[in-house]
């Protein structure tokens, strides 16, 4: 069995979630094929994502196209894009309704074979605080790391996570756009264009 196969019938976090405030069970969100050379690593699917059955199918999703330069065809080329959160399902929520962390124990089951089965990876978004820590292996703020970008580059990009909860962070910062995103848009459309 092919390890997306594996993964969509994943229930490690069956009584986990059947614990939290949504009391929802695992629905596995896994895009991607071998041939994908650029690497989107989140966090975990939100309530939306759970519900689609599809990665970013909300407003995060249209910002983080934004910020890559995409249109949803080819966002959706799983050929050319693959989708590997941190953790495949919604994690639920936390009494507050605020979104829980995604579980540990998926990145270390699936994170390893799974980026072995994607391959030549040539382009990486490290979209948020989870895929940050686990593939560059720091301690550093979300604001650091992204900030340190041009020592990543050209084949990693730390970016903040794209959720309407981080418009302030983007205020603040106005490099991201500025500085951060032309570079980022032309190494996707370098990296399309192969």
């Amino acid at each position: 069995m092919d390890i997306a196969k594996q993964i969509t019938g994943c229930q490690l976090c069956a009584e986990r979630f059947a614990l939290t405030k949504t009391r929802h069970v695992p629905r596995p969100v896994v895009w991607f094929r071998p041939s994908a050379r650029i690497l989107i690593a989140g966090q975990a699917p939100g309530a939306r994502v759970h519900n689609s059955g599809r990665p970013f199918t909300d407003p995060s999703g249209d910002r983080l196209r934004d910020w890559m330069g995409v249109d949803k065809a080819i966002f959706y080329d799983r050929d050319q894009i693959a989708i590997l959160p941190m953790a495949f399902c919604f994690p639920g929520y936390d009494a507050k309704g605020s979104d829980l962390p995604p579980p540990k124990i998926c990145a270390r089951t699936w994170r390893a074979p799974l980026l072995e089965a994607l391959g030549d990876v040539r382009l990486t978004l490290l979209v948020g605080g989870y895929a940050q820590a686990w593939h560059l292996g720091d301690k550093s703020t979300v604001t650091a790391r992204v900030a340190a970008w041009r020592e990543h580059g050209p084949d990693v990009f730390p970016l903040p996570h794209p959720s309407w909860r981080n418009t302030a962070w983007l205020k603040r910062n106005p490099w991201f756009e500025e500085e951060l995103l032309p570079v980022l848009r032309a190494r996707v459309a370098e990296e399309l264009s192969r």
